[in-house]
């Protein structure tokens, strides 16, 4: 192992002239030495500049390569080598760097560094999946304290999506461009900190946007996590790795579903300051949504910046030292602390920015589209077939999601409207109703000196009926109106029995006290907020096995085979839906695809990965990861035009949707078995 690693520096070494200390670093004694080098015999000690790749006095050699900018050493007047060539050096620097990363990652072990690591990077990747429930769950409380119409809860949904849209591409190119962990810091800490405003806030505006930018935050987590953990494994352990981490997004759904049933039910757990300020339990529910994202801020803090990043971006000793603290973890955890990190040199790629800085005589315009035209290349260099392949996929998966629950809540409404009771030409007089009234249809009835007091009446019809002499008094109602009816001297003391309720009726002497204030839509029932609690509970978990199969099989069968398989079954199970006519069938077949779509997931995360350089694997994640929110957005908008109307449309939408994906998938490069570019 020790003559291997010895080749690979001679190799390094040997182009380009790398050199050994000069005459400063000879008069500063221990000064000169670097850092990173410590404990090494002094043959093995490289002077610091040597990492910068700045050349020997008098060699005439510019900093990797350049021409010596406004310099004697300058050719012809050129400020800069042929980009061309430039590129082709840089390619040719990162496929030697991938070489001899694998090996010291070989070296270096799957060990203590790296689990820890997966649990730290768990609870952001966990922060996202909670980050996907919030609203869905606060809706059906959040929507009485807002007053939200069916628009504005439908923005709410979206907004989401919107925010992790642009959160996606914002901080995944920032992660190629600051480094892994900094950049995860920014965009977690962006998340708690707007999340946190937005459990306090009473407005909808407001509310709508800290869960914009909570959004924005959160949306980074995903394509960062992935690149950032599997910068510290090995070839071998890498795609059944990434795999594992994939269940801390299911461990994020459970934890909001659980909390939410836990929190939101208890009304108690609020206070108020008047009419002005309300805190109610879904409040707390938001703030305890919080705590993943905290959490992962604060174990964060305690790991290291990806070496690769460093080493890509120039920095030798920063990633030697991080790979150094990698091995001797592992090795002191297996116990065989003995154990000595053999690299002294690793290869460093040649910089994009060394180009446009060291200029001093380049105009700033030329600086700006040499920077742009590097943007443009990493967002270009994404594949056709994977551009389609996420847009076909994401809208089925997305669209599907929320086309489930609202074709429970559908079918819930059915049922509900099936068990109407329905009275006619009935004739009450001098009764007193103070109790419940439900899912009833009256019609052509008569009501005389009848009393109506504290009264709650949820799905109540009243048409073509006279009210005389009545009396209501404190009155809720929720989906109940009154038709073509007619009141005569008639008395309304503080009920919300006006205006909306009462249609195209006559009033004659009658009289409304003390109106109730405050909203006047009509909002979801407690228990239809139960069932959407358990049906994300149990369609999230239902992606357990899915999660686990695909760990087991992602290094053996390969990626491309793991992404269409799963494709191909899940299109398949798209023809059962037509099946599913009762409530639960449905929540059996959102079982039934969550469990499987969630491999296609997996092989997508770990083949996004490997399939990018270094330099551009965040920023390609990013964009590919906001392509899947703007398809979730569509695919949500389309497929909840459809509920109520017809299932055949959205199966057939899906279906085939899966079926092109699952041919793209096939024409994608299969990534097992190649070091990470």
């Amino acid at each position: 192992m020790e003559d291997s690693y010895q080749n690979k520096t001679a190799f390094i070494k040997g182009d380009g002239g790398y050199y050994r200390g000069d005459s400063q670093a000879a008069n500063d004694d221990e000064g000169g030495h670097s850092d990173s080098t410590e404990g090494h015999d002094e043959d093995d000690e490289i002077y610091e500049g040597e990492y910068q790749g700045i050349p020997r006095d008098g060699s005439g050699k510019a900093v990797d390569g350049l021409a010596g900018v406004g310099s004697p050493t300058g050719r012809d007047g050129q400020n800069f080598r042929d980009m061309a060539q430039f590129e082709g050096e840089r390619r040719k620097d990162q496929e030697e760097l991938a070489q001899q990363y694998e090996s010291i990652l070989q070296e270096c072990g799957h060990g203590k560094f790296q689990w820890t690591l997966y649990f730290v990077l768990g609870l952001a990747l966990m922060a996202d999946g909670v980050e996907i429930f919030v609203v869905g769950f606060v809706l059906p409380s959040a929507e009485k304290d807002m007053c939200l119409s069916e628009e504005s809860k439908g923005m709410l949904g979206l907004i989401v999506y919107l925010g992790m849209m642009v959160g996606a591409f914002v901080w995944g190119g920032l992660a190629d461009r600051i480094g892994r962990r900094q950049s995860l810091l920014i965009c977690l800490s962006i998340n708690s900190v707007f999340s946190f405003f937005s459990s306090f806030v009473q407005g909808y505006s407001t509310f709508l946007f800290c869960r914009l930018l909570s959004g924005v935050g959160i949306g980074g987590s995903i394509p960062i996590v992935f690149s950032y953990y599997s910068e510290f494994l090995a070839q071998e352990k890498r795609g059944e790795h990434l795999s594992w981490l994939c269940m801390f997004w299911m461990i994020g759904g459970i934890y909001a579903s659980a909390m939410a049933w836990a929190i939101i039910p208890h009304y108690g757990w609020s206070f108020q300051m008047g009419s002005a300020y309300q805190f109610h339990s879904w409040r707390v529910f938001v703030l305890v949504c919080a705590f993943p994202s905290v959490a992962a801020i604060a174990s964060l803090t305690t790991m290291p910046e990806s070496p690769r990043f460093y080493l890509e971006n120039g920095k030798h000793d920063e990633g030697w030292m991080i790979l150094k603290q990698v091995h001797d973890t592992n090795m002191r955890a297996k116990g065989h602390p003995e154990k000595v990190f053999s690299v002294t040199t690793i290869k460093t790629v040649k910089q994009m920015d060394e180009l446009v800085d060291m200029g001093g005589d380049i105009s700033t315009l030329r600086r700006y589209k040499l920077k742009l035209t590097s943007l443009f290349q990493q967002v270009n260099a994404v594949e056709l077939n994977l551009f389609i392949f996420l847009l076909c996929f994401s809208t089925s998966y997305y669209g599907l999601t929320v086309w489930f629950p609202d074709m429970i809540k559908y079918i819930q409404k059915q049922e509900y409207a099936s068990r109407t009771k329905v009275f006619t030409k009935e004739r009450v007089e001098h009764v007193t109703f103070n109790f419940t009234l439900e899912n009833q249809v009256h019609r052509q009835g008569q009501y005389f000196n009848d009393k109506f007091i504290n009264l709650k009446m949820k799905s109540m019809v009243f048409e073509d009926s006279v009210f005389e002499e009545c009396y209501f008094e404190d009155i809720t109602s929720s989906r109940s109106f009154f038709r073509n009816c007619t009141f005569i001297a008639t008395l309304f003391y503080n009920t919300d029995l006006f205006q909306n309720r009462i249609i195209n009726s006559k009033l004659i002497n009658s009289t409304f006290l003390h109106n109730k204030e405050g909203c006047l839509l009509d909002f979801t029932d407690d228990n239809n907020a139960y069932m959407i609690y358990f049906v994300s509970f149990l369609g999230t978990l239902a992606v357990l096995p899915g999660n686990i199969v695909s760990a087991l099989l992602m290094d053996k069968i390969g990626r491309l085979r793991m992404l269409a398989g799963s494709s191909v079954i899940s299109c398949v199970s798209c023809f059962f839906l037509s099946f599913g006519s009762t409530e639960s069938g449905m929540i059996a077949l959102l079982c039934l695809f969550g469990g499987i779509s969630i491999a296609s997931w997996n092989a997508l995360d770990v083949l996004t990965v490997e399939l990018y350089p270094s330099d551009k694997r965040t920023t390609a994640f990013g964009f590919l990861n906001a392509l899947c929110k703007l398809a979730a957005v569509l695919g949500i908008s389309i497929f909840q035009s459809f509920v109520g109307i017809t299932k055949a449309v959205p199966i057939l939408f899906a279906a085939g949707a899966l079926a092109a994906g699952s041919f793209l998938a096939l024409k994608l490069p299969e990534t097992r078995g190649q070091v990470l570019q």
